[in-house]
């Protein structure tokens, strides 16, 4: 990549498919910034949680809201799918994450819709998923170990009502994007996972499909 260029990598999939972590390696591996979308719901999702209304929050929110603590708590998800099905919510929150994106020395932006209404234009686009199991049993298991009082089954169905919510909202939808990569991390580890999302925007970058 050109010195002094933008390239821009969206990662998009559901909860707990590990898009996390794929992306903030993919991110230290070539150098790119990174930028968890995810954390901007819930950073709204917590100040609803503390009173305010959801487009306010959207509105005035500050970069040190980002690192709020107890914004991985199981309410926090809960409320951030709630306000991130909002039109207006959504709307005001596009102009940072387009902004990041666009930075010189690349960007690695992970969320639901990324790829599809963010930054359609991303040079490298994955899709990171697993199945509904994998992604529970990933979530149970780093819950329990925050102290969080939970069971397999209740983080189960948050999941896939989370699941419903993001994908059939009418605004950005949870979707793969058609010219995304899919990467399937069920059966994987994560170097595996990390080795096969760097090899996939690589080939981006030599014009490989």
């Amino acid at each position: 990549m050109p010195a002094g260029s933008a390239f821009t990598v969206a990662i998009d999939g559901p909860a707990a498919a590990g898009k996390g972590t794929v992306s903030k390696e993919v991110a230290r591996h070539f150098g790119f910034a990174h930028l968890d979308t995810g954390l901007l719901y819930r950073a709204v999702g917590r100040r609803v949680l503390d009173g305010e209304d959801a487009l306010a929050a959207a509105q005035a929110l500050r970069p040190e809201d980002l690192h709020r603590d107890g914004l991985r708590s199981p309410e926090v998800a809960s409320a951030a799918s709630e306000v991130a099905v909002r039109g207006d919510v959504r709307r005001a929150l596009v102009a940072f994450q387009q902004g990041f994106a666009r930075q010189e020395g690349g960007a690695v932006l992970d969320g639901r819709d990324i790829g599809t209404v963010i930054c359609p234009g991303a040079e490298a686009k994955l899709y990171v998923t697993a199945s509904d199991e994998v992604r529970a049993r990933r979530r149970f298991i780093e819950l329990q170990a925050t102290g969080h009082d939970v069971t397999f089954d209740g983080v189960l169905a948050d999941l896939k009502a989370r699941d419903a919510r993001d994908s059939g909202r009418t605004d950005a939808p949870l979707a793969m994007a058609p010219d995304a990569v899919l990467i399937d991390t069920s059966e994987m580890s994560i170097d595996e996972a990390v080795a096969a999302s760097i090899a996939a925007v690589e080939a981006r970058m030599t014009g490989e499909r």
